[in-house]
């Protein structure tokens, strides 16, 4: 995926060199242009096409955001009642996630969602013990997050 960008950018360069203007329209045009070469050449580049990463990359952060949104909204409402009524307490979560990066974006995500915290990870890297805020509402609202979190994952790094 570099070498494609670099690619890219190299075919910007030179479409702007052969160009009479130099300025950055002429590059943007093409860059535009080398995306729609290494589109066209991307069955013989050793590599899926970079912007599908990108794309995956982009969905990922929104399926993030609008997480985190969610649960803070139950944070908040959990917090701002009257009497707090919680039942802090942790639970395991199993993922078939394979590999560090994956392992670590997921517990990194899951971390950075309000009410939950990945207290361990497992020697295998197959189950998380997870702190949560208020168990009965947390660990539905963590499944839930975990599923959409470890297919955008997937997405990311395995295409």
């Amino acid at each position: 995926m570099p070498m494609q960008v670099l690619i890219n950018l190299l075919i910007g360069v030179v479409w702007m060199f052969l160009q009479d203007s130099w300025g950055v329209l002429t590059f943007f045009s093409g860059y535009l242009f080398g995306l729609l070469v290494l589109f066209l050449l991307r069955r013989y580049l050793p590599t899926k096409f970079y912007l599908e990463t990108l794309f995956a990359v982009v969905k990922l952060f929104f399926v993030f955001i609008y997480e985190l949104f969610t649960s803070s909204i139950v944070v908040i409402r959990q917090i701002t009642r009257p009497k707090i009524n919680i039942s802090p307490g942790i639970f395991t979560l199993d993922t078939d996630l394979e590999g560090e990066l994956e392992v670590s974006l997921l517990a990194l995500l899951l971390n950075l969602t309000p009410g939950s915290v990945v207290v361990e990870v497992s020697p295998n890297s197959k189950q998380f013990y997870i702190h949560a805020m208020d168990i009965p509402v947390s660990r539905d609202s963590v499944f839930r997050s975990k599923e959409k979190f470890e297919h955008a994952i997937k997405k990311v790094t395995r295409g």
